[in-house]
């Protein structure tokens, strides 16, 4: 039987037998990703049986664990009905063309906890990927941002010694770190990003508060100052129910060589 972390003292058991958590999972992604609106009410239990080959038993056991993750209320009498939790659809937005300045806008209109802080010498991976030396030093910090109470993001920068000594860990709890990069002098020019998918372990889950094993998205992010130095790595986990990545596209060329093409300014993605 496995179990996470939930807000305040809650514990979400997954329900017993493979048949039962595979129900649970289906439903759970469905509400999740808005197939299941506030509010709907859910097929009864027979129809639900028959539509994922189970028993009623095994459905009522997927249910239970929903109810009790708080996903869905159940009445005697009127059904079961979806609920939504009302700061769930607030999914973080963010246009790709203006960046930089939404995330500071961002940082100011969401909160952080900090978790960890320290300096260390940059792994080979950060390293390679910043242009730094094998030796050098860079501050390590990992916080959880949180819009409202809700966490939706589990970020960790690597950032330069030099440029990070220029600031405190008072700071970086209390202040988006591209305002303290832009007030230790750094000029930002660029930033290159790469997006993949990744599950959550005990300690993220924890954080996020999601189950452990739960669906998360990953994102690699390298800001470059105009020298083209490397002056942050982003090793960010988001919450997919909790933000949206769009990327519009545009049908661009001629004959055969027509092809689609992200259409810049119009995309959206989560803050960091």
């Amino acid at each position: 039987m496995g179990e996470s972390a939930l807000p305040g003292d809650a514990v979400q058991i997954l329900p017993q037998g493979a048949k039962a958590r595979s129900v649970y999972l289906s439903l759970r992604d469905q509400i999740a990703g808005g197939n299941l609106r506030d509010g709907e009410a859910l097929p009864g239990e027979q129809k639900l049986a028959e539509t994922f080959g189970v028993s009623r038993v095994t459905v009522r056991r997927a249910l239970d664990a929903l109810a009790q993750g708080g996903m869905i209320t159940r009445r005697a009498g009127s059904g079961t009905t979806v609920k939504v939790r009302a700061d769930s659809s607030q999914r973080a937005a963010m246009d790709f063309n203006t960046l930089m300045p939404q995330l500071v806008e961002m940082g100011q209109q969401t909160t952080a906890r900090l978790l960890s802080f320290s300096y260390a010498s940059a792994p080979d991976f950060i390293a390679a990927a910043m242009g730094l030396d094998d030796q050098a030093k860079v501050q390590v910090a990992t916080r959880v941002r949180l819009a409202g109470d809700v966490p939706f993001s589990h970020l960790t920068t690597y950032v330069p010694a030099q440029i990070a000594q220029n600031y405190s860990e008072n700071d970086l709890a209390t202040t988006p770190l591209f305002k303290l990069l832009e007030r230790s002098g750094v000029q930002i020019e660029q930033a290159h990003q790469s997006v993949s998918a990744t599950l959550a372990g005990p300690d993220v889950a924890d954080a996020l508060e999601v189950e452990v094993g739960s669906a998360l998205l990953s994102l690699r992010r390298v800001v470059r100052d105009i020298d083209g130095n490397g002056v942050e790595y982003l090793s960010g986990l988001y919450r997919p129910d909790m933000f949206r990545l769009e990327m519009p596209l545009t049908r661009v060329g001629e004959g055969s060589a027509r092809h689609w093409e992200p259409a810049i300014g119009q995309g959206t993605e989560a803050p960091s």
